[in-house]
């Protein structure tokens, strides 16, 4: 008998050799086995109170790190109307930051003011209180957790990353009655939309704001301005009405960049800013005008350079002033606030011109602006049409000067 390694003959040592093979074969298949079922599983997450988002957050000194939440958890506690049981604050100043744009229905108590306005807080203290401001370096969110806590709130969080993520998320921004009061009195470019169904809109909307109700968005796309960057600032009839939400994100799916709600709507504007004007009546303006007191000029459909300058002054969304020129010339300079419909394609915007309102056309020297009061007339619209008969200067930044024809 042949012996090899170790005095163990060749076969013994051929029949070890083989078995080992053989076992090492088979450990590996059932290794590649488990590999391949684990590939093929689902990934499953554990659930935890907070996303990942989270619990990546590095807790800094001065935060309150006893619950700190993500986008994720916000944004199930986001609706309009707003979830029972869940109050969303921000605690960032008003003005500047608050009102330009927040989180849909959350409410403002700015940290500074905290103790003034505590009586905002829901009665309940075991309410979800949901605290955010400006991101990860601001702190007033935290301050005013630590506030609620004193105060013997028990479900508090903190968002940290705050607005600046919650818009570069792309959820949908809010803004407050002062921040469309303030573009109102700047003369803005913007476009406030009713979303409530025509009955009620007729009853009184919100001065500047056109009605598309939601039911029939997709008829009236065309009043829609053509520049998707435009702000659209959508409302309806308070925080139980989902109208305004529904039509920002149809306007949303046609590519419009830059659109805001404004959630309390209609209900909250009437409180702090009273309803409307009613129309009334001015000879020489076409449909009537409102009590904005358009003086009527010399020529039938004119209006006195004097009354216009008044009412622009002092209550410009009582009105709305188109320039009828050409783009370029209106690119060029114009009366900050007025907007663009060339002479050319008025006839198929009159149905954008709204009829709560007196509408008043401008042009250079009155040419154009009297052809747009007779094209309006003609076509039979319900419009309150009228036309400036002045030499007007337009400057690029707005300002204007302007001589009456006599």
């Amino acid at each position: 008998m042949k012996t090899t390694f170790h005095g163990v003959s060749e076969q013994a040592n051929a029949r070890f050799s083989g078995r080992y093979a053989a076992t090492r074969t088979k450990r590996f298949t059932l290794f590649v086995a488990v590999l391949t079922s684990l590939a093929a599983a689902p990934m499953v997450y554990p659930v935890t109170t907070y996303a990942a988002d989270a619990a990546a957050i590095q807790p800094r000194d001065g935060w309150y790190n006893k619950a700190l939440v993500d986008y994720d958890f916000v944004r199930q506690n986001v609706s309009i109307p707003p979830k029972k049981g869940v109050m969303i604050i921000d605690s960032r100043p008003a003005a500047r930051q608050y009102d330009v744009g927040h989180i849909p229905g959350a409410i403002n108590i700015p940290d500074s003011q905290f103790d003034k306005l505590v009586g905002k807080l829901p009665a309940d203290k075991a309410a979800l209180l949901l605290f955010y401001c400006g991101g990860l370096e601001c702190m007033l969110s935290h301050n005013s957790a630590f506030k609620a806590e004193k105060l013997g709130y028990s479900n508090i969080k903190v968002y940290p990353a705050g607005s600046p993520d919650w818009k570069a998320k792309g959820a949908q921004m809010s803004v407050s009655a002062a921040y469309i009061k303030k573009l109102m009195e700047e003369k803005a470019a913007y476009l406030l939309v009713d979303a409530r169904p025509k009955r009620l809109a007729d009853k009184g909307m919100i001065p500047t704001a056109i009605n598309i109700s939601e039911s029939e968005f997709d008829k009236h796309v065309d009043k829609l301005p053509a520049d998707k960057a435009t702000p659209l600032i959508y409302y309806c009839g308070g925080l139980e009405c989902v109208l305004s939400d529904k039509s920002a994100e149809k306007a949303r799916k046609l590519g419009y960049t830059n659109v805001l709600t404004y959630p309390p709507g209609y209900p909250e504007w009437e409180t702090l800013y009273g309803a409307p004007a009613p129309v009334g009546a001015a000879a020489g303006v076409s449909g009537g005008a409102t009590a904005a007191a358009l003086v009527p000029g010399k020529e039938k459909g004119t209006v006195t350079v004097a009354s216009f300058e008044k009412v622009w002054k002092e209550n410009p969304g009582s009105l709305m002033l188109v320039d009828v020129r050409d783009p370029k010339e209106f690119a060029a300079g114009t009366i900050k606030g007025a907007v663009n419909i060339p002479i050319n394609e008025l006839e198929k915007k009159i149905a954008t011109l709204p009829t709560d309102k007196p509408v008043v056309f401008i042009c250079g020297t009155g040419a154009r602006s009297g052809e747009a009061y007779d094209t309006a007339r003609m076509l039979g619209g319900k419009a309150q049409v009228a036309f400036l008969d002045a030499e007007i200067k337009f400057n690029a930044d707005g300002t204007y000067s302007m001589v009456e024809h006599k």
